[in-house]
């Protein structure tokens, strides 16, 4: 892994206070947008290729109706146990089949639209549309309620319920670099370990465009503990790359198949290459935590503009809000 200079970049991001200052104990201040551009700059460089790889677009296959992916989107999953044990030794699981096609394509037509009404993707290359369930689209407001999702997250934590705490579409643009190391509870002000995140590809990802690569085990994160985190530069993400490399941690960096869904713990650590396909590599993400589960004391930078998720919860207090609706049943 070879190694940039993102100072520029970071001190274009940051704002005049946070360039300042050292270390992220201070709260975010821009947008998710400007979040996600800085964080994007944190990742040492892959060699995304100049040249991209062609990739066909999705097959164009009927979308369905709303009220049939609202049937599909309360269907039960059947978790095995084979499953549920592979995420509580691994802290993620890769399950495929959790919907179809025609649910991913109505999923991504509604994606398309309303990214072509946005602003576009930030300087990264990486585009973040958050809270899509508030907008005027029921699809997605199915897609981030959604039974089925949210009792697999549950279901996966081993707790009674879940609450969301927020839904993201987030789309790698053809040529985006890689994502970071990095591990989600570093991120969210959740004072709680039951916190999880669902990651749905709206197409396949073959290996060039860039799969979610995960780094196995349950303790595996301890591996990175002694790495200080870099607000500046790649630092961190070299390190924690160098800190796998050394214990032999063998990277999940499979591709998803059409349909297959990953669940994934706050504690697992996970990058991603940079798209160098043709096409975008779409996805819908959510975040569920365990119902009962209270705000950190402090909240920080890297928490990003959280009280837009959490809005009107107390430091140290129990969340729920309005915009934390329980989704597991």
């Amino acid at each position: 892994m070879s190694t940039t200079d993102p100072t520029a970049e970071n001190s274009r991001i940051l704002s005049a206070e946070h360039a300042r200052e050292s270390g992220v104990d201070q709260p975010w201040e821009a947008s998710n947008e400007a979040w996600w551009d800085w964080y994007l700059s944190l990742a040492a460089t892959d060699g995304t290729p100049a040249e991209l790889v062609p990739v066909e677009p999705p097959e164009d296959v009927e979308p369905l109706t709303v009220a049939e992916l609202a049937e599909e989107l309360r269907e039960p999953y059947v978790l095995s146990d084979a499953q549920a044990a592979g995420f509580a030794a691994d802290l993620y699981a890769k399950l495929p089949g959790v919907l179809s096609p025609r649910a991913l394509a109505t999923g991504r037509r509604e994606v398309e639209r309303l990214a072509a009404a946005g602003e576009g993707p930030g300087s990264s290359g990486f585009l973040s549309l958050d809270l899509m369930w508030r907008t005027d689209s029921a699809v997605l407001r199915l897609f981030a309620l959604s039974p089925r999702l949210g009792r697999l997250a549950a279901d996966l934590l081993g707790v009674a319920d879940a609450r969301i705490y927020h839904d993201n579409v987030l789309s790698k643009q053809p040529g985006c670099g890689r994502t970071p190391w990095h591990f989600d509870a570093h991120h969210f002000p959740i004072a709680s370990r039951d916190i999880v995140t669902s990651w749905i590809p709206l197409q396949a990802i073959p290996e060039p465009m860039g799969p979610l690569a995960f780094a196995p085990g349950k303790d595996t994160w301890r591996l990175a503990e002694d790495v200080d985190f870099d607000r500046a530069g790649d630092g961190y993400d070299r390190g924690v790359e160098a800190a796998f490399r050394e214990a032999g941690v063998r990277v999940d960096d499979a591709p998803f198949a059409l349909g297959e869904v990953s669940f994934h713990h706050a504690w697992a650590f996970h990058c991603a290459r940079g798209n160098g396909t043709t096409q975008p590599r779409q996805v819908m993400a959510t975040t569920y935590f365990a119902d009962g589960a209270r705000l950190v004391d402090q909240p920080t930078m890297v928490s990003g503009d959280y009280e837009k998720f959490l809005p009107g919860a107390q430091p140290g207090g129990i969340i729920d809000t309005p915009l934390n609706p329980v989704v597991s049943r």
